[in-house]
């Protein structure tokens, strides 16, 4: 495969109902073997995420102002604390990264991929980082998320994808999902709606992802 990639158009029928909640997902620390990413060595990591919530299993999940209730952080420079507390992956982008691992002739390329496998808590539909921008609010039943930044993958998104350039895949693409902080604690479930209310608007997600993947580029 190239490594100049392009956008694909998401969903417009999902667009045109509204973005909506389709699956909550949580992970605990467990030993992660990253032998396919960098040379056979292991690390504690609760990137692997599973679904408690979706919307055959429409279980209610406690937000915290740290994140989801059960949700474990092995390193919290890369996921956790007020600023990471939730991490939000849009589902639009999952066909792209299973042709990716299909291409790369990763482990188990060819079953379509669970909910959570990007290492979110909530995958979504209808909601892009294009259509996000630093400071807005989201809004899930009595939830209140604030966007903070898209993610900045590590080594850890290699070894879940089974394949050695799935982080530069990440920035070429832009498709990264965002982390949100915690504005109002309460309860959430899949199924529902997320309404966003806009803030200041003085710096997009698109343009940090721009500024990304351009650096990617210029990288060997």
């Amino acid at each position: 495969m190239d490594d100049t990639i392009t956008s694909t158009d998401c969903s417009s029928s999902a667009r045109e109902q509204g973005a909506r909640l389709l699956s909550i997902n949580i992970g605990v620390c467990q030993t992660l073997d990253i032998g396919r990413a960098s040379e056979g060595l292991t690390v504690e990591s609760a990137i692997r995420k599973r679904s408690v919530s979706s919307a055959s299993e429409g279980a209610v999940v406690e937000v915290q102002k740290l994140g989801l209730a059960g949700d474990e952080h092995a390193d919290m420079s890369v996921h956790g604390g007020l600023d990471k507390a939730v991490y939000l992956y849009p589902v639009e982008h999952y066909a792209w990264w299973q042709q990716r691992r299909i291409e790369a002739e990763a482990p188990g390329a060819d079953k379509p991929l669970a909910f959570g496998t990007l290492g979110e808590n909530l995958t979504t539909q209808g909601l892009l980082e294009t259509d996000l921008w630093i400071g807005d609010t989201l809004v899930i039943d009595q939830v209140r998320l604030r966007v903070e930044a898209p993610r900045n993958p590590c080594f850890k998104l290699n070894a879940v994808m089974g394949y050695r350039k799935a982080v530069k895949h990440m920035y070429l693409s832009g498709f990264a999902g965002v982390y949100l902080s915690v504005l109002q604690t309460g309860f959430i479930q899949a199924g529902a709606y997320i309404e966003i209310v806009p803030g200041r608007r003085e710096e997009s997600i698109s343009n940090i992802l721009d500024w990304r993947r351009g650096r990617a580029h210029r990288e060997p």
